[in-house]
């Protein structure tokens, strides 16, 4: 097991990362579809590690595309859970029909697939505001949740059923938070994405990102948010700091725009955010198309703590580039 690291952990096109420690016991880490170097397209994209440092590329987690969905190269930004000997896959994908994206659930009976679509969304998008899930289960209640949101909408949350692959009869769409809207440039919460939701030391915190992902222009950081309460109402950083521009974590001259985070604990129970960020000496490769830039967005991890019960990255609120002391396998 490696007892340093040093970013990027996967220099590779992986952006929109999930990690999860599965029932084998190992980690799984799965990115949003990239073209893979020779030309490949990896719908999903799974890697494997014992430490969350040392990676082997695992290759495609969806080989089929949902029957709804197989004309276009937009499968984005998947969640995995593990329940019962199943895991599910919530991800975004744009369907064959309309101009926006789906939220979609597909299933596998191991951790590096194949996973297979349900047969239907899970919610027809408008534009993309339906995108990037993450499922949650509630310690406190036993409610299933599913948390979402792009687009310059809110960020959502909805109850999902027992069968995990469709929403509560009767359940409704609770909004938690709002983005700025557009004026100050220097602001991240113009759009707000990639929502990731834990519970610690009796507070439920909410990772998401804004503003801009991508292209020669991204303006993109890691913000949070945290409530008493899964179903919120949460306050922010910035609300809580009096600062509209407070971050956890924010680029620096290493890496650019950093973001769209998970959260993993290593086997010391210590928590690690795991993200994407661009190298500025390799800001580009051979993309599937330009809708995003061609950015090349690698995957970042660094140590969280917990000081007056906020969390922050023990680096100092910006990606780390040098020798780190490493997680524990």
């Amino acid at each position: 097991m490696a007892s340093t690291y040093q970013n990027p952990v996967w220099d590779f096109d992986f952006p929109d990362p999930t990690i999860i420690r599965a029932s084998d016991g190992y980690y799984y880490a799965y990115g949003t579809q990239t073209k893979r170097p020779g030309g490949a397209i990896i719908n999903l994209q799974v890697a494997r590690s014992p430490d969350l440092v040392q990676w082997v590329y695992l290759g495609e987690g969806l080989p089929e595309k949902p029957a709804w969905a197989r004309r276009h190269q937009k499968f984005w930004a998947p969640h995995v859970s593990e329940h019962a000997g199943t895991f599910y896959l919530y991800y975004s994908a744009k369907p064959d029909w309309g101009s926006g994206l789906c939220l979609a659930v597909a299933t596998a009976t191991e951790p590096a697939g194949p996973f297979r679509d349900v047969g239907a969304p899970l919610r027809r998008g408008k534009d993309f505001q339906d995108i990037d899930p993450m499922a949650f289960d509630d310690p406190a209640t036993g409610k299933r949740l599913l948390y979402w949101g792009s687009g310059f909408g809110p960020l959502r949350v909805r109850e999902l059923a027992d069968d995990r692959v469709s929403f509560k009869p009767n359940s409704k769409t609770r909004k938690l938070l709002h983005p700025a809207g557009t004026g100050d440039p220097r602001r991240y919460d113009q759009l707000l994405e990639g929502s990731w939701v834990i519970l610690r030391h009796g507070w439920y915190y909410l990772f998401y990102s804004g503003n801009n992902c991508c292209g020669p222009a991204a303006h993109y950081a890691v913000l949070v948010a945290r409530s008493r309460h899964a179903l919120g109402p949460f306050e922010t950083l910035a609300e809580a700091t009096g600062n509209p521009y407070a971050t956890l974590l924010e680029a620096n001259r290493h890496w650019h725009a950093p973001g769209h985070n998970c959260v993993v604990t290593d086997a010391a129970g210590h928590d690690w955010l795991a993200y994407h960020a661009i190298n500025p000496q390799q800001p580009t490769f051979d993309a599937i198309d330009d809708e995003q830039g061609h950015s090349r967005r690698v995957l970042l991890l660094d140590r969280l703590e917990y000081v007056d019960d906020w969390p922050r990255v023990v680096t100092g609120g910006t990606p780390s580039w040098q020798e780190q002391p490493g997680p524990v396998g």
